[in-house]
């Protein structure tokens, strides 16, 4: 039977936020609360982050058309829209239309852990805190908030409507760091300790690029086949300084 996967599939995080910097700020003053006032989904990009995400753009528009993504899905939060957007706007995409928001492909939510540092959470939910800690983060869940497997089963559902809708295109998905890391997870059928050495070694780099392929393996299924993961080339070669920040307006990694 034929699987439907699309032609290419790109993952890329959005570009620096304002949220990124209020929680660098918030960090180095030894601070437990981060400073910004707007909800988690209506945090910006950072006049950093818009450069990298002009600098993505010029990327893609640079491919030949028929190399160039023709599909561009979107988590609805600001600041992957605008890293969308920018990239719309630069004729980086092989379609003229606009980036498809899918809420499943949102920043994973940290309830009541939203906008604290992680001394900031040690401090005021020590007991939850330790349980985070003996359980570890792909499974644990702050009340109001997500896990690592949360996000997981939201986001196989997207990758069935890909798959559904989007067969044989190029497609390009913008979202967050730990959407990034937990889409590697299902395409790749990784375990919990496999995407966790991936975290540990480090960050997932604003406006950096994860590339697939889809070609027929020795059964004659077609998988999925990792050609790039935080390729920083398009950044670089703009001269738009790399980033490589844990993501979300919270110091927990």
């Amino acid at each position: 039977m034929r699987q439907r996967w699309p032609e290419k599939l790109w993952i890329v995080r959005h570009g620096q936020s304002a949220g990124n910097v209020a929680r660098d700020a918030a960090h180095a003053a030894g601070q437990s609360m981060i400073d910004i006032s707007v909800r988690d989904v209506d945090v910006p990009l950072s006049d950093l982050g818009k450069r990298q995400a002009d600098a993505l753009g010029h990327y893609f528009a640079a491919l030949p058309e028929q190399e160039r993504p023709e599909i561009i899905l979107a988590s609805p939060y600001v600041r992957a829209r605008q890293t969308a957007r920018a990239i719309c706007e630069a004729g980086g995409t092989a379609e003229k239309r606009g980036p498809i928001l899918d809420e499943r492909l949102r920043e994973r939510e940290f309830g009541i852990f939203d906008r604290l540092t992680t001394s900031g959470i040690r401090e005021k939910y020590p007991e939850i805190a330790e349980h985070r800690a003996m359980l570890g983060k792909f499974y644990h869940r702050a009340p109001g908030g997500e896990s690592w497997a949360d996000v997981i089963l939201r986001l196989r559902g997207a990758l069935d409507t890909i798959s559904l809708h989007h067969a044989d295109r190029r497609v390009l998905i913008v979202c967050h760091q730990v959407v990034v890391l937990c889409l590697r997870y299902i395409l790749e059928e990784m375990d919990e300790e496999q995407i966790l050495a991936i975290d540990k070694q480090g960050d997932v780099l604003n406006c950096g690029v994860c590339e697939y392929e889809f070609q027929p393996d020795d059964a004659k299924l077609c998988v999925p086949r990792l050609t790039r993961y935080n390729f920083a080339a398009p950044l670089t070669d703009e001269q738009a300084p790399v980033t490589a920040e844990p993501d979300r307006i919270t110091g927990v990694r």
